[in-house]
Parts: structure tokens; sequence; C-alpha cells
């Protein structure tokens, strides 16, 4: 059994309901088990379909599913860990 955390607390700024959007998507496409705790999304499963690459895939297809992906980016933080971070906009004076 193989545990994943994801933080989406850059999310937020969208809205309460794409924290679940995310959840229910992933136990669709990973059939694990998905929890969702405050600004944090817990996916417990097998090691093939909870794998960072696979995981962080699956994200980058929900957030392209959404139009979020010009607004947001997914980042491997340490070890069992992944981000979806708001990207910086630079804009020129």
């Amino acid at each position: 059994m193989t545990e994943m955390k994801i933080d989406v607390s850059d999310l937020k700024s969208e809205g309460s309901d794409v924290i679940k959007e995310v959840a229910v998507f992933l136990e669709e496409k990973t059939g694990a088990e998905v929890k969702t705790e405050g600004s944090q999304v817990t996916v417990e499963g097998e090691d093939e379909t909870v794998s960072k690459k696979y995981l962080r895939v699956l994200l980058k297809k929900f957030l392209h599913k959404s139009e979020l992906k010009g607004s947001f980016r997914v980042i491997g933080g340490k070890e069992n860990i992944l981000t979806i971070k708001e990207k910086k906009v630079y804009e020129e004076e």
C-alpha cells in the first residue's frame, strides 16, 4: 500500500469545489482511496496506480480539463508529496 500526498492549498483561490473535483477525478482514474483534509489530498492505493509520475500526469490532465493549466502547475516536492502551485506572472512595464 502506497500513500501520496498532494498539496492543493493554492487551488483554494479558485473555490472549495475545485479541491473536491480533484479528489473525485483522482478516485475515478486510479480506483484508489482518496481523502481530503483541509488543503491536502491523500491518495492510498497499489504501487502502479499511485506512483508519483502517474499522479503528476493525472493532475496535469485535470488542470487542462478544468482550464486551469494557464494559471497552475504541478511540482514534485519531497519523497511522497506533489504540490499544485500558482504560476508567477511577470508583467512588462
